[in-house]
């Protein structure tokens, strides 16, 4: 009697483990390609062949020609085979984690504060023409992932006169570039208007057509 009822006991698990495992896999997996084949396979940007990344990771610019996001802690590599490959190590640096002690500052590196500060310097000096006293928060902190590709619509703005004398477009030009790369609130209430930094820098390259 108990060897019939592990026998059917095993089946039972066999036959779930095929449909849950296997079968519902593949028709989720099918539907997906079907129906959302760009979000399935990562939401990667592909301009005549070549992967620029996934609209949904950030990558990290400094350069002046470029606007730049929210620091980002991860690595972007380009495999042999023209695949992109993302590596990350987000930051647990909070207001909480301050501290001052050298032997604490040796173990860790800087703190959170001083972090922040010599941020807001970088982000000054690379935009003295900027047209807000303050720097946007989120140009000098990480999001919780550290692959954030949004920024906000003022950090964007913070970033034009600089873009605009690098790039040799006009301010008005930078303008329509960044309302092509951002995301409204949904239904014009829910969440912030937020702008996709890499979307932007491909459509300052050329790349993508506003």
């Amino acid at each position: 009697m108990l060897k019939g009822i592990a026998v059917r006991a095993l089946a039972v698990f066999a036959f779930f483990s095929v449909i849950c495992g296997v079968v519902y896999t593949l028709v989720i997996t099918g539907i997906a390609q079907a129906v959302f084949p760009y979000q399935a396979n990562g939401s990667i940007i592909e301009v005549d062949g070549k992967q620029y990344g996934s609209e949904l990771i950030g990558q990290q610019f400094n350069d002046m020609d470029h606007m730049w996001g929210r620091i980002q802690n991860l690595s972007v590599v380009e495999s042999p085979d023209g695949e992109l490959a993302v590596y990350s190590g987000a930051s647990n640096k909070t207001p909480a984690s301050d501290y001052t002690d050298e032997e604490t500052v040796e173990a860790f590196g800087e703190s959170f504060e001083d972090a922040v500060a010599t941020r807001v310097e970088m982000i000054k000096e690379a935009n003295p023409d900027a047209d807000m006293d303050k720097v946007p928060v989120d140009l000098v902190t990480s999001s919780g992932s550290g692959l954030d590709p949004h920024i906000s619509l003022a950090a964007a703005e913070y970033q034009i006169p600089r873009l605009a004398e690098t790039t040799g477009k006009s301010e008005d030009e930078i303008r329509t570039i960044i309302e092509a790369a951002t995301t409204h609130k949904l239904l014009g209430i829910f969440g912030e208007d937020v702008v996709n930094v890499l979307e932007v820098n491909l459509m300052l390259e050329g790349i993508l057509d506003c």
